[in-house]
């Protein structure tokens, strides 16, 4: 069968010298890297590091970089070893890094095969084999994936994402002669454990630090660039866009702008499918946020919005059905709500409701709500007085800020979790069900 070829563009400066960091040309008599070595003596390691870390906007090129070079780095300097690498997620990891990795590598000479019952790649370029362990490092307990093991190099993509014990337990597994460390990742807040332990202590850790913007890019269209510029706002256009390692504080929907998002709704007749969202409460207010898609656009139509707190009167999981009974009249959609409400789940399963349960990331979805704002995916139309007083009230938790995390206050919440359900159930699987695997080229 004909080998899937991955095309390549030149590279960038940086692009480049994350290639090549590694590299000491006295080793090699290669004319390239002779030529290279005197052209452009700055992509050459003249320090010895034992780390690299590359940060910055999104869609800078620095995946596809970084683990180009790591495979590259391996396989030149070592046999017969073990190295590691890691993405939030194993899932995430294969979309993000070893599908367009195995592409690369395959078109390079490489041969990769998937052990995926190990989660492992076993890469043979000649007569070397080596070793490629996958992780997943999304809590506390991913530490445990990677103790005993003994490790030549670790690459972490997205490092941003990981708890720092897991870091630190997987860094500590690097023990053979010569081991690197490579990090990958898009801003946070400025008091994130892994900025204030290794960017701003690069010299105790041996670090080299390259920044990357949009523009670090060169197969990224200045079309592709607008859209991504338009697409953020607030704290996470200064992330993801400018690459600034900066605080969420203030307003979370900052973007949220009345004259231009909140339409009449479509007529009935041009309503092709029907969602609810839900957050449940007891105390807290329960919230029911109906969704009708006409011409490419999600309207939240209209809302119902309780509080047992303010009315002093809680009601039961039986009338909050009967309420959402009559919110619908003869409508009979999907209904998306919070993933911890079991018994309120369960009763309307028994009244034969089609319901899945919710994403309940709450920074991705929140991030992707923004998206679908301002690009349109999602109007308002004028009656949903409750969920437009929480998009003026709903804020970051400055005092989470201060111990490195981005947490909302969990107050004015209730319609915006809502409005955070469907979004990152519905809008943004549609979003992305189209769009290319390769997250960050």
């Amino acid at each position: 069968m004909k080998t899937q070829q991955f095309n390549f563009v030149p590279f960038s400066n940086k692009q480049l010298k994350v290639l090549s960091w590694w590299i000491d040309p006295r080793l090699f008599k290669a004319k390239v890297f002779k030529n290279a070595a005197q052209t452009h003596p700055q992509w050459f390691n003249r320090e010895d590091y034992e780390a690299i870390i590359c940060d910055g906007s999104i869609r800078a090129g620095k995946t596809m970089t970084m683990s180009m070079s790591y495979v590259e780095w391996a396989m030149t300097n070592y046999d017969v070893q073990q190295f590691g690498i890691a993405g939030k997620t194993i899932g995430s990891l294969r979309r993000n890094v070893i599908r367009p990795l195995k592409v690369m590598l395959e078109g390079r000479s490489f041969k990769v095969i998937d052990r995926r019952a190990e989660n492992m790649l076993e890469i043979r370029r000649g007569s070397k084999v080596n070793y490629f362990f996958l992780f997943g490092g999304k809590d506390e307990s991913s530490q445990d994936l990677v103790q005993g093991i003994t490790l030549a190099g670790f690459f972490f993509d997205e490092v941003a994402l990981m708890p720092e014990s897991f870091v630190n337990q997987a860094t500590g597994r690097v023990s053979v002669a010569g081991g690197k460390l490579w990090f990958n990742c898009n801003p946070d807040g400025p008091y994130h454990w892994f900025k204030l332990e290794w960017l701003d202590n690069l010299a105790k850790h041996k670090a080299l630090h390259i920044h990357f913007m949009m523009d670090d890019n060169p197969a990224l269209a200045e079309s592709v660039k607008d859209r991504y510029k338009r697409s953020y706002s607030g704290v996470f256009y200064m992330r993801y866009i400018e690459g600034k390692w900066v605080l969420s504080e203030g307003i979370i929907y900052d973007n949220f702008d009345k004259d231009n998002m909140v339409v009449q709704p479509p007529p009935e007749s041009q309503i092709t499918k029907y969602y609810v969202s839900c957050d449940y409460g007891t105390l807290n207010p329960t919230v029911f946020l109906l969704w009708g898609f006409s011409n490419g656009t999600w309207y939240c139509l209209k809302e119902y919005y309780y509080s047992g707190r303010t009315h002093n009167r809680q009601k039961t999981d039986e009338q909050y059905a009967d309420d959402l009974d009559k919110f619908l009249g003869t409508l009979h959609p999907t209904i998306i709500i919070d993933p911890s409400a079991a018994s309120f789940i369960a009763l309307l399963r028994r009244r034969s409701y089609h319901v899945i349960k919710a994403n309940n990331d709450v920074l991705d979805g929140i991030r992707e709500t923004q998206v679908a704002m301002n690009t349109g995916k999602i109007k308002f139309t004028p009656e949903l007085k409750n969920l437009f007083k929480e998009l003026a009230s709903y804020i970051w938790d400055e005092k989470a800020e201060e111990r490195g995390e981005d947490k909302p206050v969990k107050e004015h919440d209730h319609a915006c979790d809502a409005m955070r359900y469907f979004v990152y159930k519905i809008v943004r699987k549609v979003q992305h069900a189209g769009a290319q695997i390769y997250k960050d080229f």
